[in-house]
């Protein structure tokens, strides 16, 4: 019912423009609404005397549509998520990763036949370049897993010269064929690095993937398996990683989803944007979110503790991560899915006291004006490290953990870029208030400034520095 009544209101909107009355030159413009929004392109009729275009300010993308899409649906007032049309909670109870990811990549969910096929490409394609197995095992023993498989990823193109529109020309994606290999490659070799780069982490050697294991199941055994010839992942186990992988498979123009389009806009490769991607994912402020609220549960350390630190967080004494989110103004519901997974997983290895600590702090914020006044609900973050925790996952792989499934989001991303005739290479405009011109001087007629260009030194130089400065 919700989306009939927008479709009504998109239909009638069509019809209306927006007048603005520009008060320098007493000018009136009518700008056509459309879907609701208007087009940056038609202010660019409003100028003042000197002949300058009027733009608007939006820093953060706050309140800018910068593209059509058919993937995902957000009402973020009343908590609904879909993938091309398809309820988040159904995908969630009754489909797996595999069929979702073709869902979103393709529009509709596959036949029998189809997803047959697809999964025996995927899984193909788990075996990756022998090339990578060099370079993951060169990275340092402390290395962050995410910042082995972004280099990975990356690398992945010059390892495919035949994949790059920079030395195979700007149109090889246009042949859908070929578009359908990279996208092979992508899904496939994802849980594969991942898990190479997880084993490198913990200086264990790799396992090579298995054919007859489904796609998480492989992606677990790749990671887990020791010497045992005949090594399955439990199946709660890889059902509840499956059902997360849906639940953050895709969601709309977020900082890395935008960064795909970005980046794609310029002509690169798949394998860098996707690359670029999951740099964006790598931020504490994206994909690294739900680790945060692991170190918040932990920093509160009990029940007791929590009342004092909802004070703190009113007196901004204290951040509080996982509650609130930047579309959705009332419960995730995707957080819902996970709570109910937490207590599937709690029942196989037993009960994290975070878990406590987590269901009191959500009890007291749900019920606390000042959280409510603010829309400030529980959002997919709250609950997935404590899972990922629980599960045995070190904190530093919590960010692979979202960027395996996101793959699959951001390539239906980038196919929708390619076919999209109105797409540009994106070039935001700026506002410059910075000096107007002025003369170079040279360097012994120039003041000091108050430039500060001081950097910490550690131990290990203390000795160096004394010798350098005697």
């Amino acid at each position: 019912m919700i989306r009939i009544q927008q479709l009504g209101q998109q239909l009638n909107a069509t019809k209306s423009t927006l007048t603005i009355q520009d008060s320098r030159s007493g000018k009136k413009y009518e700008i056509p609404i459309s879907n609701n929004f208007i087009k940056a392109s038609d202010l660019e009729k409003i100028k003042d005397d000197k002949g300058s275009i009027i733009r608007s300010y939006d820093p953060g993308y706050m309140n800018t549509v910068n593209c059509t899409s058919k993937i995902s649906f957000i009402d973020g007032d009343n908590g609904i998520l879909e993938y091309r049309g398809y309820p988040i909670e159904q995908l969630a109870e009754k489909s797996n990763y595999l069929e979702v990811a073709f869902l979103l990549i393709y529009g509709e969910l596959p036949t029998q036949l189809q997803y047959d096929k697809w999964c025996k490409k995927i899984q193909t394609h788990t075996f990756v370049h022998q090339d990578l197995y060099g370079l993951l095992s060169q990275f340092r023993y402390d290395a962050h897993p995410m910042g082995m498989v972004i280099s990975s990823l990356s690398a992945v193109s010059t390892l495919h010269p035949e994949a790059n529109p920079a030395l195979s020309g700007q149109n090889i994606y246009a042949d859908q064929k070929s578009r359908n290999k990279q996208i092979h490659r992508m899904i496939g070799s994802i849980t594969t690095i991942t898990a190479l780069a997880y084993r490198n982490r913990i200086g264990r050697q790799p396992n090579q993937p298995h054919q007859q294991l489904g796609y998480v199941e492989n992606f677990l055994y790749m990671m887990d398996r020791l010497n045992e010839s005949s090594y399955k992942p439990h199946p709660t186990i890889a059902k509840v990683l499956d059902i997360l992988f849906i639940l953050h498979a895709e969601h709309e123009l977020n900082c890395s989803t935008s960064a795909v389009r970005h980046l794609t806009s310029s002509g690169v490769d798949i394998y860098t944007a996707i690359a670029g991607a999951a740099a964006a994912l790598y931020g504490p402020k994206h994909g690294g979110a739900n680790e945060a609220v692991l170190r918040m549960l932990e920093k509160i350390g009990s029940k007791q503790n929590i009342p004092q630190f909802i004070e703190n967080v009113k007196n901004k004494k204290a951040l509080l991560f996982g509650f609130g989110h930047r579309v959705y103004k009332s419960y995730d519901p995707r957080a819902k899915i996970v709570k109910q997974l937490a207590y599937q997983v709690f029942d196989l290895v037993g009960k994290d006291p975070l878990i406590e600590i987590a269901l009191e702090l959500e009890n007291i914020a749900l019920n606390d004006k000042y959280f409510k006044d603010r829309s400030l609900y529980p959002n997919v973050d709250f609950y997935t490290g404590i899972i990922y925790k629980a599960l045995g996952f070190p904190t530093d792989m919590f960010p692979l953990l979202f960027a395996i499934p996101r793959i699959s989001g951001w390539l239906a991303h980038w196919c929708e870029f390619l076919d999209d005739p109105e797409n540009k290479i994106v070039r935001p405009r700026q506002n410059y208030q910075g000096y107007q011109p002025r003369e170079y001087v040279p360097i012994d007629q120039r003041k000091e400034t108050d430039a500060y260009i001081h950097a910490p030194s550690t131990s290990f130089s203390t000795r160096r520095n004394v010798s350098v400065q005697k």
